[in-house]
């Protein structure tokens, strides 16, 4: 890293809302990533072994969020969870739970986008000569939790390393799901990702740079800055306000 970059990130951390954008992102991969490795690997360790319609069925339901655009993935659950959809209702009227426009949204859209990366690749080991282990430790007498802790993952360890680095890569920086289950809600649900894509929206190049300036010495050759590409361009509908001045012109309207 260097001095260049070190300066871009302290000068970006001076924004307050840049600020909030990078903790609540902090947030959610905190929640996203005990997941993807709680409840992927065991996911991935069942579809690479198990057999029948279930299994199947589970299978194509995982494989979703990959081959749907994630505005298809993220409007169905909108559906599902919403106030008024056959999941969202009972949670908020039993349990006062709400989870769309909110920290939950976020990170829902995490684990949605990030689960099939984490998956597959612990899938695909298991598929090897896994099983041949498996077999010899019932063999010696080991249960099912045993053989799993102690044969299981030592023998998955590089794929559920390249899973987690896939899986919160694409949680990172996803935009489509946490659009519309976080509903982007200035000082509330924006993340990192979110701001860029309201800084590109708007065509509002300022409102992203310091979000993306650190990485920019990462790319030789590539200028960055806002005044080469125009300090401001008019964006979609020919609006060239900021994207939270737009923001918050929507919400007084509501």
């Amino acid at each position: 890293m260097t001095l260049h970059t070190v300066q871009a990130v302290v000068a970006a951390a001076g924004d307050a809302g840049l600020g909030f954008s990078v903790f609540l992102t902090l947030r959610v991969m905190a929640v996203a990533a005990p997941v993807f490795f709680l409840l992927g690997v065991p996911l991935g360790y069942l579809l690479g072994r198990g057999r029948g319609r279930l299994v199947a069925v589970l299978d194509f339901l995982v494989s979703l969020p990959l081959v749907l655009p994630p505005m298809a993935v993220g409007f169905f659950l909108l559906l599902l969870l919403g106030r008024k959809g056959p999941l969202g209702a009972p949670l908020l009227h039993v349990f006062d739970l709400e989870i769309v426009f909110g920290f939950p949204g976020l990170a829902l859209a995490a684990v949605t986008a990030g689960m099939p990366l984490m998956v597959r690749p612990v899938q695909a080991a298991v598929r090897g000569d896994l099983m041949r282990l498996v077999e010899l430790s019932a063999v010696l007498g080991k249960n099912g939790p045993t053989t799993f802790v102690r044969v299981v993952l030592p023998h998955c360890r590089k794929s559920i390393a390249a899973g987690m680095f896939l899986a919160a890569g694409r949680a990172l920086g996803e935009v489509g799901v946490s659009l519309l289950l976080g509903g982007d809600i200035v000082g509330r649900t924006n993340t990192v990702s979110l701001e860029i894509y309201n800084a590109v929206f708007t065509g509002d190049f300022r409102e992203g740079w310091p979000v993306v300036r650190p990485f920019g010495p990462g790319f030789p050759g590539v200028d960055l800055r806002p005044e080469t590409h125009g300090a401001r361009v008019v964006g979609l509908g020919g609006r060239g306000m900021g994207a939270r001045q737009m923001l918050h012109n929507r919400d007084e309207r509501a």
